[in-house]
């Protein structure tokens, strides 16, 4: 085929298109234009874009299905959010069912309910905390200074004691406690601290919980023997502020030391101890019936207790009534068991004390007794001798032989490495709650009141408090309000479906559908909303106050949408707070709250809701066109560009062509250049 008829072919050619072909172009070529004639690329694709118009009528259609998608997606989000909401209404354990407790006096007691706790009032008195048992060392000259070897026993409630060494410092005994085990393995519940001040430094003992059942006791451990030595103190150093308590034979007594002072000080003051035991009158020829003299006094003192027991003489009253008198106060508990008042065989009145203590110390002013004079004190029957070696100083005790031969008697003597002090003995809590006595280990007491726990604080110990359980009204009016607003947001986006106004050229506006507008899921969803704004509550028995939304305070607009009188709401929830709960839960979980939930559930249900089956009809529609586009594509497009590939450079190569052809063409038939231009 020769150029000119291909050009012919080509445009008049049995494509399905007609191909837009600039007829400047083949002028240009006809003139001897060296630029191509006809842009082939450019050809086919215009020739294509109207063979592909199905297609833009396709794919319109797919953009409609995912606008779809986006707007039912959104609507089922919110709906399903207003539904959550319902179930959060409808639920035992949710906001109707949280309880607030509310106290008299919050410095004495606070309080917290557990969900569902039968709202009411409550009465409570605080006689006694819980405390924490503890005890303190005595004063050492710093946290870190040598401590006198030694050990002390910590014995837990119930339990077995458990030796501590004392070695180290007071910070070495700290870590020692902390990591010390019971034969069973387990902790001490004890936790040791140190404190330090400017006077110096202590060690801290506390339990770890509240009770008696937690509490502890601290002894130091006692030797037995006839002969003790004590562990060395380094040269150059001193004894701390202490005591020693030593129990021979004949008594006992306590020898304190200040700080500074030696061994050697130490061991003159054991030997130089005496027992006062016993007193005698220095009037002699007396019996039980000598009378006293009226307003006289007679003082004794246990000096191991420090207890007193003083006898005022009345009109009538004798040396009998005296000693009876002591006899009694021995059995009351006043004075040792071995205190007696006695008259010696030369008539003269003896007050003894025959136990091995500290002794006793009496007065009296009675001119009947003439005094009452100190018979000579008991020695200890010990000797005390400071020594040195080349480790540094020790004080050694030991117990003498009897004067008339035999062995050395035994004694007793409390290490003085170091002592403790109880500073506070743990104790539970004891209560009255509603009248009914309650002890508890901790200070938060549960159980007294179901579902009530208690923070015992114990600021006004004796004072009745005021507790009252009601319901949670902030976290119901949060869950009201959210439920207002997810509600909102539902029918605002179902609302834009119906009415949706665009600007005109004109300057108004014109009002258009959206694109779920004919859908009927949205149709039944925007019924289902605005019959639940109108729900109304009747109770199977008596009245309520709260039976519609708007006894909450809860209003509908004019474009169906609610509104929330906080005033009125909070006045229900305050004065009404059954009926709010049984408007939204009813009698048996069948309230508002469940019915609305079941109205919403028909969209929202995941397994046959109406969002499900619409979305699910809406990307299968989607599907369908794009395998449609993908056929038409593959089915019809892709030859078409091959053959339209093929036609369009066969004429692009005849336009080629077509200058020389024409040239020949005018030679044959005797055309000049020139001649053509004339």
């Amino acid at each position: 085929m020769s150029s000119v008829s291909a050009v012919n072919s080509l445009l008049s050619g049995t494509a399905t298109t007609t191909p837009s072909i600039n007829i400047s172009n083949i002028l240009a070529a006809d003139a001897g234009a060296t630029t191509p004639g006809i842009d082939v690329t450019a050809a086919v694709t215009a020739a294509l874009y109207a063979d592909r118009a199905p297609e833009r009528t396709w794919q319109s259609d797919q953009t409609t299905l995912t606008s779809q998608t986006t707007a039912l997606t959104s609507m089922q989000t919110a709906t399903e959010a207003l539904a959550n909401d319902m179930q959060s209404l409808n639920t035992l354990t949710g906001p109707l069912a949280a309880r607030t407790v509310t106290s008299s006096d919050t410095s004495d007691i606070t309080a917290t309910a557990a969900t569902g706790t039968v709202a009411g009032v409550h009465t409570v008195v605080v006689t006694t905390p819980a405390t924490t048992g503890s005890w303190y060392s005595d004063l050492q000259t710093s946290a870190t200074a040598p401590l006198s070897a030694g050990t002390f026993t910590i014995t837990p409630t119930g339990g077995q004691p458990v030796s501590i060494a004392i070695t180290g410092s007071l910070n070495d005994l700290a870590t020692a406690i902390n990591s010390a085990k019971t034969s069973t393995g387990a902790s001490l519940g004890v936790t040791a601290t140190v404190v330090s001040d400017t006077t110096g430094s202590r060690l801290a003992l506390i339990a770890n919980k509240t009770g008696t059942a937690a509490d502890f006791s601290v002894a130091t451990s006692n030797f037995q023997g006839t002969s003790w030595t004590s562990a060395d103190m380094p040269t150059g150093s001193t004894l701390g502020a202490n005591s020693v308590t030593l129990t021979s034979a004949t008594g006992t007594a306590v020898i304190t030391t200040t700080a500074g002072e030696s061994y050697a000080t130490l061991a003159s003051a054991i030997n130089n101890a005496t027992i006062q035991k016993s007193y005698t009158s220095t009037q002699t020829g007396m019996d039980s019936t000598t009378p006293l003299t009226a307003g006289s006094v007679t003082t004794i003192q246990d000096k191991a207790t420090g207890k007193t027991f003083t006898f005022t003489a009345v009109t009538g009253n004798t040396i009998g009534d005296l000693n009876n008198a002591i006899s009694a106060a021995v059995t009351a508990g006043t004075l040792p068991g071995n205190v007696t008042g006695t008259i010696s065989s030369s008539g003269a009145e003896v007050i003894a004390d025959s136990s091995a203590d500290q002794g006793i110390a009496v007065t009296s002013n009675e001119s009947a007794l003439g005094s009452m004079a100190a018979d000579p004190a008991v020695s200890l029957g010990l000797t005390a001798t400071a020594g040195s070696n080349a480790n540094g100083t020790s004080l050694t005790i030991a117990s003498n032989v009897p004067a008339g031969g035999g062995a050395a008697p035994t004694f007793t003597i409390n290490e003085p490495a170091i002592g403790f002090t109880q500073s506070n003995a743990a104790v539970n809590a004891q209560l009255t709650v509603d009248g009914v006595p309650v002890q508890s280990a901790s200070n938060t007491v549960t159980g007294a009141i179901p579902g009530v726990t208690l923070n015992v604080l114990g600021s006004s110990l004796g004072a009745p408090i005021t507790l009252t359980v009601a319901s949670d009204a902030s976290q119901v009016s949060t869950a009201i309000n959210q439920f207002v607003t997810d509600y909102n947001t539902a029918l605002n986006l179902v609302n834009a479906q119906f009415a949706d106004s665009t600007a005109n050229s004109s300057g108004g506006t014109t009002a258009s559908q959206g694109v779920l507008a004919s859908d009927p899921t949205v149709v039944e969803l925007q019924s289902t909303l605005e019959q639940a704004a109108g729900y109304a509550y009747k109770p199977t028995t008596g009245t309520t106050a709260v039976s519609t939304l708007g006894d909450l305070g809860i209003t509908t607009n004019d474009d169906g949408s609610l509104s929330v009188d906080t005033a009125t709401l909070n006045n229900a929830l305050t004065n009404h707070p059954l009926d709010v709960q049984n408007f939204f839960e009813g009698t048996a979980l069948n309230g508002f709250a469940n019915s609305f939930y079941n109205s919403l559930n028909n969209f929202t249900s995941p397994a046959n809701g109406a969002f499900k089956v619409d979305l699910s009809s809406i990307s299968a529609a989607s599907l369908a066109i794009t395998n449609q586009i993908n056929n038409f594509e593959t089915g019809y497009i892709a030859a078409q560009q091959i053959t339209l590939n093929a036609e369009f450079s066969s004429a692009e190569e005849a336009l080629q062509a077509l200058p020389q052809e024409m040239q020949q063409l005018n030679a044959e038939l005797g055309f000049t250049q020139t001649n053509n231009n004339g």
